[in-house]
């Protein structure tokens, strides 16, 4: 199959074009430069906007795209980055529907990245994909948006795929989550209570493979693993897989003061599940935090 994947050359851009070319797949990877990818491939090619801009013809014969551009969410949230996370977002969705157009032969179905924020935070409701969104923050509404400037591309089927926090060593928040432990500092965030819907980095790109092979899949699908947890059982899983204790709280009122409203990543949350994954046959290979934790960093 020929696919383009824009943001190929971010954590989960990369290790997706990784495994679509061990699948014997023809990657176009769309990036705003040539220079940010090495294309040592025979099956790998790049191109850039700009190309596209002028020649969308170049992805004629694409069968997917996997949309993951977008700025990063990991900053503090100023007024002005705000803006670009939000219009990075919305443009990324607008090229990729304005290719598409000008193509005689669409891809038959297009992945968009959203996010597992979608529904808001709590720490009592369960969410799937028949849950409504809120839109009530920033990162709800942003995916709000998000989803509706992908709706507007012209693909047979299009797939919102709703990305709970990427565990991988190789990027992502992950690492840094990990650290205080390495250094013996690490426990509880906030109340501890706040649920993280997570997923590991090999599950995510094999879920994306699997949407884009099964064509009975579409609308919104919940990119998390089956068993999410409270941040309280996230730490310990890490604190049992590196043998280090999992003591030290971080009060909220500290995490505020150093982040801002970017802290909410870290103590708010929505428990997700992968309803629509798991009905239509995706098996994971990680399914709980302690298996996922121990593949990490069993041997660190």
């Amino acid at each position: 199959m020929r696919i383009a994947i824009t943001g190929g050359s971010g954590f989960v851009g990369s290790a997706l074009v990784n495994y679509l070319l061990e699948q014997q797949h023809e990657v176009w990877i769309v990036t705003r430069s040539t220079g940010k990818v090495d294309a040592d491939h025979p099956k790998l090619h790049v191109v850039t906007w700009e190309d596209l801009a002028s020649k969308p013809e170049r992805l004629e014969g694409v069968r997917a795209i996997v949309n993951l551009a977008g700025e990063s969410i990991n900053q503090r949230w100023s007024p002005e980055a705000k803006e670009r996370i939000l219009k990075s977002r919305l443009e990324a969705a607008d090229r990729i529907a304005k290719v598409v157009r000008h193509l005689h032969n669409k891809p038959q179905v297009v992945v968009n990245a959203s996010g597992i924020s979608y529904y808001g935070n709590s720490e009592t409701e369960l969410f799937d994909e028949g849950s409504p969104g809120q839109a009530s923050d920033f990162l709800s509404s942003v995916v709000d948006k998000w989803e509706k400037a992908a709706d507007a591309i012209p693909a047979p089927r299009i797939i919102k795929l709703r990305v709970g926090l990427v565990l991988g060593n190789d990027g992502g928040a992950f690492p840094k989550m990990v650290m205080p432990y390495r250094f013996f500092v690490g426990g509880k965030v906030g109340s501890g209570k706040q649920w993280i819907s997570w997923i590991h980095i090999d599950d995510i790109v094999r879920l994306i493979a699997f949407c884009m092979e099964n064509e009975h899949i579409a609308g919104p699908v919940n990119a998390a693993a089956p068993e999410p947890v409270i941040n309280d059982h996230f730490g310990r899983a890490i604190s049992k897989a590196l043998g280090r204790p999992h003591w030290f709280p971080v009060p909220s009122f500290m995490l505020k003061g150093v982040f801002g409203e970017l802290s909410v990543l870290l103590l708010e949350g929505q428990r997700g599940i992968p309803r629509k994954a798991l009905d239509s046959g995706f098996t994971f290979r990680y399914p709980t935090i302690n298996e996922a934790m121990e593949e990490l960093l069993g041997s660190s």
